[in-house]
């Protein structure tokens, strides 16, 4: 059963790393995919629990504004993760969520009153810097790369906060409010910034694209990551999901070609960062199994 976890778990990672080429494939701008991704996901979400599953989908009020709030920085991390790739590219997006440990390491001692990891410190000192080389080694994505930044600051505190959710309702309750409560934040602003018309314009290739992204590649394996928690610790679930990166940028380099060959140096600082990432974990594996 491990095994097959594992699997499973390689599976989603592997399906979260293919977001990147499907956000470049889809010829929409942010705006419209972020739109429309969760907007499917929030149906497919809905028929799995209350059609599927036959399950409630009743929560409290303060728990329903919570997941709002955490919704919306969903919302906003999809949004500059997908325009971090349309002005520059796969490779330069997902480099940059690195970062998101360096804020986790900051934010959740924050939220969960713990003392700072003097190893995650160090860590973030040494993702800070390989970022700094891809800015001035690949300054002219340098927008991709600011987008970049932002996708795992809010990806960091939607991560964080979610972490906090667990346990107040069901999983499935939890991603799917979440999912259709960013999408409804964003159909507001669009209604009071008139851009909703936008919406418009996408054709039939995109919205088939943008159903598989919220089908296979949203819905499923978030409620799959949640399933796979009986069988495989936390640990095991974030270092494995380091691994998306890795995925993404391999795949991008073969399936575009040209659009995504990088100078050697974005390639040997990606490295490192991930390995710093790992590296991190095993220490704080080792140091849990101490205690």
């Amino acid at each position: 059963m491990h095994k097959l976890a594992l699997f499973r778990l390689h599976l989603i990672v592997f399906l979260w790393g293919f977001t990147a080429i499907l956000g470049k494939l889809i010829h929409a701008n942010a705006q419209i995919l972020v739109f429309y991704r969760m907007l499917f996901a929030a149906v497919f979400l809905f028929v799995f629990i209350r059609v599927y599953k036959k399950e409630s989908i009743k929560v409290s009020k303060k728990i329903f504004f919570q997941l709002a709030a955490i919704g919306f920085a969903m919302a906003l991390h999809w949004y500059c993760f997908f325009y971090s790739i349309k002005v520059s590219n796969v490779s330069i997006a997902l480099s940059c969520l690195s970062l998101s440990t360096l804020f986790a390491s900051i934010l959740e001692p924050v939220i969960f009153k713990r003392k700072i990891d003097v190893s995650e410190v160090v860590m973030g000192a040494v993702i800070v810097a390989c970022i700094l080389l891809i800015f001035k080694t690949e300054f002219q994505y340098k927008e991709g790369i600011i987008y970049g930044v932002l996708c795992a600051i809010f990806g960091t505190i939607f991560s964080v906060f979610n972490g906090k959710m667990f346990g107040k309702t069901s999983s499935g309750n939890i991603i799917f409010y979440e999912i259709f409560c960013g999408w409804f934040i964003l159909t507001l602003f669009y209604l009071l910034s008139g851009q909703i018309f936008q919406m418009n314009e996408i054709n039939y290739r995109d919205l088939a694209l943008i159903c598989l992204l919220a089908s296979v590649f949203t819905a499923f394996p978030m409620l799959e990551s949640v399933k796979l928690m009986k069988y495989i610790s936390p640990f095991t679930l974030i270092l494995t999901v380091n691994l998306e990166p890795v995925y993404g940028i391999i795949l991008a380099f073969f399936i575009f070609g040209e659009s995504e060959h990088m100078s050697p140096i974005f390639y040997i600082a990606s490295a490192v960062m991930i390995l710093a990432i790992i590296a991190n974990g095993l220490i704080k594996a080792r140091k849990t199994k101490k205690l």
